[in-house]
């Protein structure tokens, strides 16, 4: 493996980064380690840009990014790279929220790429979203009014008894034009995008554009919104803190994000020197 270039692409929360939302020095070392090697590394993450952008930055990225589940497939650094905005219908996106009103939902957060919509003010759903730390604009006031584009996601914050009802009701009423996702605990919250979007439809993406083959793709993530992405790659590599469906879809399981897992994995199967103690 040691001289085939690969596609690394790397989950941020419970993947790349430990439970204080920081990357542990000896992750960061066999990043720079692979890349030194020749190998390709990017990240491919449910957050927006500007929730990301600083561990892409971090890294001293230079590739393509995969945000929203795939709803935003672009370069950060090179604008004339040919980017991919697949937002939601705004037609289809009252409609949701309607449903959301309806059912009296706690609230309800729409994002034009790093412009924030919320429809009440919620110094918890902020936090929860990253929107109170970083320079975007939000924009508070009935999404059914203030909503006039077409979002790249919605993200839904239903009291927890309402989760089922919400979710059967978006496969009923939204399956052919939507695709949804719950997060993870302890976060009771539902991520739209538009249907046929997943991080897997921009790993092909970004497989394609450097002409590495999906053999020569490594993966790995933790989350249900993983789950398309590890059963593309060639190589699709579940966090043992994943859950236990991406677990048995997985090619391999390797440490969990708290025990540098995704270094341990790249140090064995890059064949990678080990850092120098």
């Amino acid at each position: 493996m040691k001289n085939t270039q690969h596609l690394i692409a790397l989950d941020l929360d419970g993947t790349l980064l430990t439970d204080s939302k920081t990357i542990s020095a000896e992750t960061k070392h066999t990043i720079q380690q692979a890349k030194a090697a020749g190998h390709i590394v990017v990240i491919a993450t449910g957050r927006p840009h500007r929730a990301s952008i600083n561990y892409y930055d971090e890294l001293a990225l230079d590739t393509p990014m995969v945000n929203f589940n795939g709803a935003l497939i672009h370069h950060p650094k090179d604008h004339r790279w040919d980017a991919l905005h697949s937002p939601l219908p705004v037609r289809t996106a009252h409609k949701i929220i309607q449903t959301c009103y309806d059912l009296g939902v706690k609230n309800i957060l729409a994002e034009i790429k790093d412009h924030v919509y919320l429809d009440r003010h919620d110094q918890e759903l902020m936090e929860i979203f990253h929107a109170a730390e970083y320079d975007s604009p939000i924009q508070i006031g009935s999404l059914k009014t203030e909503l006039d584009e077409d979002p790249t996601s919605l993200l839904i914050h239903p009291h927890e008894e309402q989760i089922r009802a919400l979710r059967n009701e978006l496969d009923e009423s939204h399956a052919s034009l939507i695709e949804h996702r719950k997060w993870g605990a302890p976060w009771h919250v539902i991520e739209i995008v538009r249907a046929g979007l997943n991080k897997a439809v921009g790993l092909e993406k970004i497989a394609h554009y450097y002409h590495i083959p999906k053999e020569n793709t490594i993966a790995f993530g933790d989350e249900d919104n993983d789950l398309e992405m590890i059963e593309y790659a060639g190589v699709g590599v579940a966090m043992e803190n994943g859950i236990d469906e991406l677990k048995h879809l997985a090619k391999h399981v390797t440490h969990s994000n708290e025990q540098n897992g995704i270094s341990d994995f790249l140090q064995d199967y890059l064949q990678l020197k080990p850092k120098a103690i």
